[in-house]
């Protein structure tokens, strides 16, 4: 073999394994951060967590990525206000979601976004395979909790996959149009400034109160800022359909944060899908290790 070719191929392998740790270590803080999230609900609301969470990270990565204003084109304005209308869209129907059903529940039926839309871009036979098994896995795991669900609560969890599917498309074109963070800190504060009519009214006089305040700046720094910085240099390494079928760590992530954090027991179906959904995702990086995200999306 060419030493240039070898060195190139692990060189790209070395970045793949790179780009899960960055995707496992996000969903592992933003679990943690919806925790938080809900905890919260009583004093602030879920819309005015919403705001207080997109608020705080664009003001962080506003300062992080000091992004310029001019020099960008007009296609590349439109990626980051379509991203920061998805990230608030998303980040809403996710914690309406999370005040009607339980956290494992809820993010279950939000993967089936990325899911979806994993198959759909693949464009081969062992994309299927794996995101079957993830399926299965995903259903598994919310065996322990359907009773709970409720009509508001599953359509709202719905709007959220749906949107996830968005995020995970939106932010790739933005990655590649902007500069280091420069885009997704453009981004957050559009979704920010669309989340304050919301999120205020919401949240009323619980603004006034700097230690709830405060916890929404800890829930914005987990669940948002570290999350979607990671997930944005993931996905230049990545195709949308291993990092969609990745994304499926998600509720073994969120069951297990539910049962730490706010004392939501795991059952021995949702450890079997807790298992299936790691496998598939195991499974979608080796079947996409020939691929590259500039092939899918181009």
């Amino acid at each position: 073999m060419n030493p240039l070719s070898a060195a190139s191929a692990d060189g790209a392998r070395s970045g793949r394994s790179s780009a899960v740790i960055l995707v496992a270590a996000g969903l592992v803080c933003q679990e943690v951060g919806a925790s938080l999230a809900v905890m919260l609900f009583p004093q602030v609301g879920p819309l005015g967590m919403v705001m207080l969470r997109l608020v705080f990270s664009a003001l962080i990565l506003l300062l992080i990525a000091r992004p310029r204003l001019r020099g960008h084109s007009a296609g590349a304005w439109r990626a980051a206000t379509m991203f920061g209308g998805v990230l608030a869209l998303m980040n809403g129907m996710f914690y309406l979601a999370l005040s009607e059903l339980p956290l494992g529940v809820t993010v279950t039926i939000e993967v089936l976004g990325p899911l979806t839309l994993s198959v759909v871009t693949a464009g081969t036979r062992s994309a299927w395979l794996w995101a079957g098994l993830a399926a299965v896995g995903v259903g598994t795991l919310g065996g322990g909790g359907w009773d709970r669900l409720t009509v508001p609560g599953v359509l709202f969890a719905l709007g959220a996959a749906a949107s996830w599917a968005g995020y995970i498309l939106a932010s790739a074109r933005v990655g590649r149009a902007f500069a280091r963070l420069d885009g997704l800190a453009l981004a957050m504060a559009i979704g920010a400034l669309l989340s304050l009519p919301f999120g205020i009214p919401d949240a009323g006089a619980a603004l006034l109160r700097i230690d709830l305040v405060g916890l929404g700046a800890a829930v914005a720094v987990l669940s948002s800022t570290i999350p979607y910085a990671l997930e944005l240099m993931a996905l230049r390494r990545l195709t949308p359909a291993v990092f969609g079928v990745l994304m499926s760590l998600g509720p073994a992530t969120a069951t297990l944060a539910g049962f730490v954090l706010l004392g939501q027991r795991l059952t021995p179906l949702e450890l079997t899908g807790i298992a299936l959904v790691i496998v598939a995702s195991a499974g979608a990086v080796w079947a996409g290790r020939r691929r590259t995200a500039a092939e899918v999306l181009l």
